[in-house]
């Protein structure tokens, strides 16, 4: 027995074309590299849209290539991730499974005087194996689901079982991820052969005792900036099982998924002018074959001189895609000019701090004294802070603040 397991490609995320068309091509390419492998069945386990209600144009190439699945007789197995569920109940998911083209394997019923969950298996008929699992939600809000879930059905099941999930488990957190909230791995059924994660875009393989494997495969495709800087592509696992009833017979392997390259550059840029780091970048991509090729840009650091604005990403832009690159992303959150640089303050009193903070930042420009400035600013925002009246509409609100801020600035 053969199958994959894919997980959170969220597809319709990127707001730009190119990159919404390689998220695209990486689902596409995955379930021709299905059928290529002949899988026996392919496991979703959540987020194949990134909103419960994707585009037409979107829905129109999943649903003709889900259709090729069926064609050739390869079920796919289903949950809802925190992204694709609909607590209204009106999801894609649904849609598509109405239409025979997926199985979610999320089913179960509340038990009317234990409340526990009681889920339900669906038997793959093909090879016998037996899928259940618990969709995701948004804000851990599937917590409660695992909490009452009956767990000693679900364990003293014969065969071999799949459990998916779509949540975030704190024996699988990366390290970059660790202060982000998580349930602990043992509110799972025990005795499962495999359980198929998303969710977590990371890819994580680990085996518990009691449990067997467990997996995040991570994004199909990465999701964002961070997720191509630190990935540069998906990927998916490959399961190979040699005897349904034993996970140590099983080979999980995992399959990078690379629909395009990518080349990252990192920059620190304190104690440099903006117009040396527009000539570095320049002359750093003189030596680097670039075409057709995704690039990210990441500046860190403190200015010598001048502004963030003043480094010439139209130049920049300009220059590399006329070399040839597919797509160019920057990213200057952590690169600040001197006169912004981070105020270190030891005050613990609000009213204090943010006065130490008006400090700082005087005299900036020279249209009053300091001492005016100070006094100015923090009348400004006193003001600003008022809060709305009982009864006041907002338009009444809005213009009584402009009324006060004209008369403190004498305009």
């Amino acid at each position: 027995m053969k199958y994959a397991h894919l997980a959170d490609l969220h597809l319709g995320s990127w707001r730009e074309p190119k990159m919404r068309d390689l998220s695209t091509k990486a689902f596409l390419t995955a379930i021709d590299q299905c059928i290529e492998n002949q899988v026996d069945f392919i496991l979703f386990a959540g987020d194949i849209f990134n909103t419960s209600l994707p585009s037409l144009d979107t829905l129109k190439i999943v649903t003709k290539k889900i259709k090729e699945l069926k064609d050739q007789n390869i079920p796919l197995y289903v949950i809802a991730g925190s992204h694709d569920f609909s607590p209204s109940g009106k999801t894609m998911i649904d849609v598509l499974e109405n239409a025979g083209l997926l199985k979610n394997v999320c089913r179960g019923k509340i038990h009317p005087e234990t409340k526990e969950l009681h889920l339900q298996f669906c038997t793959d008929p093909k090879t016998g194996t037996k899928l259940t699992g618990i969709l995701g939600r948004k804000g851990q809000l599937d917590k409660t689901y695992y909490q009452n879930l009956h767990l000693a059905d679900l364990e003293q099941e014969s065969g071999y079982k799949i459990f998916m999930f779509h949540t975030t488990l704190s024996e699988m957190k990366p390290k970059h991820l660790e202060k982000i909230e998580s349930q602990p791995a043992s509110f799972l059924p025990k005795n499962f052969n495999y359980y198929a994660g998303g969710h977590i875009h990371h890819p994580t393989k680990i085996e518990l005792e009691g449990y067997g494997t467990l997996t995040y495969p991570g994004a199909l495709f990465p999701n964002n900036f961070a997720e191509v800087e630190k990935y540069s592509h998906g990927g998916y696992y490959l399961i190979t099982v040699e005897n349904n009833s034993h996970h140590d017979n099983q080979k999980v392997e995992w399959v990078p998924l690379k629909v395009m390259q990518h080349h990252a550059l990192t920059i620190p840029c304190s104690n440099r002018s903006p117009e040396v780091i527009t000539f570095e970048i320049l002359n750093y991509f003189e030596k680097v074959n670039i075409q057709d090729i995704i690039i990210t840009i990441r500046l860190s650091g403190t200015l010598a001189k001048g502004k963030v604005s003043d480094i010439n990403f139209n130049q920049i832009f300009a220059e590399l895609y006329r070399k040839g690159a597919y797509f160019i992303m920057k990213n200057t959150a952590g690169l600040q000019s001197e006169e912004f640089e981070e105020i270190k303050t030891s005050a613990s009193d609000p009213e204090t701090m943010e006065e130490e903070i008006i400090k700082e930042h005087l005299q900036q420009n020279k249209l009053y004294d300091a001492e005016t400035e100070l006094s100015l600013t923090k009348t400004l925002l006193n003001a600003l802070t008022t809060s709305k009246k009982e009864g006041e509409t907002l338009s009444d609100f809005q213009e009584r603040i402009i009324q006060e801020i004209s008369k403190i600035l004498n305009v």
